[in-house]
């Protein structure tokens, strides 16, 4: 089995990882039994709702996101820590069902995976 794991370390404005990061995930997931979505950083940004990119001229795909589900992923995961950093609390991650886990716990869910790829 090939298990894929993404990790999205970039804020959704200023560049184009976390687009390409998303059509990476959306194509990979019809050749991989098992992907998960990891959140750390500043890759937090990308589960927030309510954001206006269109005021800075930027492509709205955040709400890409929210159709994961639809392609069977399942296994989305937010390091607590970086919330923590950033000042945002659990409450704000939206834009898909992300679990919110310790560091500690971030990792070890990380180490189940053959394969990483950030983003």
């Amino acid at each position: 089995m090939n298990r894929v794991a993404f990790i999205f370390t970039q804020p959704p404005h200023g560049s184009s990882a976390g687009r390409e990061g998303l059509d990476a995930v959306m194509a990979m997931s019809a050749l991989s039994e098992e992907v998960a979505l990891f959140f750390v950083s500043d890759g937090v940004f990308q589960l927030l709702k309510g954001q206006e990119p269109e005021q800075i001229l930027a492509r709205n795909y955040i709400a890409t996101f929210g159709v994961l589900p639809l392609y069977d992923l399942e296994h989305f995961y937010v390091c607590s820590a970086s919330l923590a950093e950033r000042g945002i609390s659990a409450d704000r991650v939206a834009v898909l069902p992300a679990e919110v886990l310790a560091p500690e716990a971030l990792r070890a869910a990380l180490e189940k995976y053959d394969r990483i790829i950030t983003f």
